[in-house]
């Protein structure tokens, strides 16, 4: 009799753990939002994709997110070709302004957050201050003040005239001082300067490293600010030669309405520009995920 009650027992304790968790109906209202978010955030990339795929005809005459008859490969061919190859000029000018300028953006950012996080002189509060109030000012607001600077030194409608703007990052001083001040001891420090080394060298060969996933998302930020920008090159340059490639498209798509094939080109045009910013995402996003959990580490 207890081998029966002790066999029903076990009976009745495995009987639920076979059994499938029971889904709440929060977790399906979470995931249906989620999901519909995802589809939202999504269209306009397949919409992208679907358009760059048409040719002109197809493009005004079938609907929008349909796909009609293949002539990506004809639309890359007149895109290159366009004025003489312009596109191909305006994608190298995007990637020397946004990967010549992240790099140095994120050198000088991280110089200046690991000297307000490790040294202390007078006034290191007020400058950090005043960094943080950089971070607020949006870049609409002073691309006039730019423009008459580099005006008055004859440098406006050259490539410094959008490159040295783009190096400056107050976010990324600001995410500097953040990580060095988390990530690089003091001991650390104490010790490579009882061995012997400078201040600079420290900089270089210690913090430098220990500052790396910070430093990656710095770079990833600045990148995508500076590929993304339009109104800095909009009032500097006059030279369509110096374009980044979002002032290019701009302007041929300005002018679709006398020359309607610009709108084919643009289309796929957008579509190669988003390139080089997704495969930068997937190169450095788990670097980018390490840093933006650091960032959120207080000092």
């Amino acid at each position: 009799m207890s081998l029966l009650t002790r066999t029903a027992g076990a009976h009745a304790t495995s009987a639920p753990a076979g059994r499938r968790p029971r889904i709440s109906a929060s977790t399906v209202v979470a995931v249906t939002f989620m999901v519909l978010v995802a589809c939202y955030m999504l269209l306009p990339v397949y919409w992208l994709l679907i358009s760059s795929t048409k040719s002109q005809s197809d493009l005004v005459t079938t609907p929008g997110l349909l796909p009609a008859a293949w002539h990506l490969g004809d639309n890359l061919t007149s895109l290159f070709s366009q004025q003489d190859g312009v596109f191909a000029r305006w994608l190298l000018n995007s990637l020397l302004y946004a990967g010549a300028g992240a790099a140095v953006a994120t050198l000088l950012a991280a110089a200046a957050g690991y000297a307000l996080a490790k040294y202390a002189f007078r006034g290191r509060e007020l400058v950090f201050s005043i960094v943080l109030g950089g971070v607020l000012v949006p870049a609409t607001a002073l691309a006039l003040p730019l423009f008459l600077l580099f005006a008055q030194i004859d440098a406006t409608n050259t490539f410094w005239s959008v490159f040295l703007p783009s190096i400056v990052s107050p976010f990324g001083v600001y995410l500097s001082r953040i990580f060095a001040a988390a990530s690089v001891p003091d001991e650390v420090m104490e010790a490579a300067r009882m061995d012997g080394a400078g201040e600079f060298r420290i900089f270089r060969t210690i913090a430098l490293r220990l500052m790396a996933p910070a430093l990656v998302t710095i770079f990833l930020f600045q990148f995508v600010v500076i590929w993304n920008n339009f109104l800095l090159p909009l009032v500097m340059l006059q030279d369509d030669r110096l374009y980044p490639v979002t002032l290019g498209l701009f302007t041929w798509q300005s002018q679709t309405s006398r020359l309607p094939e610009l709108q084919t080109l643009t289309i796929v045009g957008a579509l190669i520009s988003v390139v080089p910013i997704v495969l930068t995402f997937l190169l450095l996003q788990r670097y980018w995920r390490a840093g933006l959990a650091a960032g959120a580490v207080k000092s």
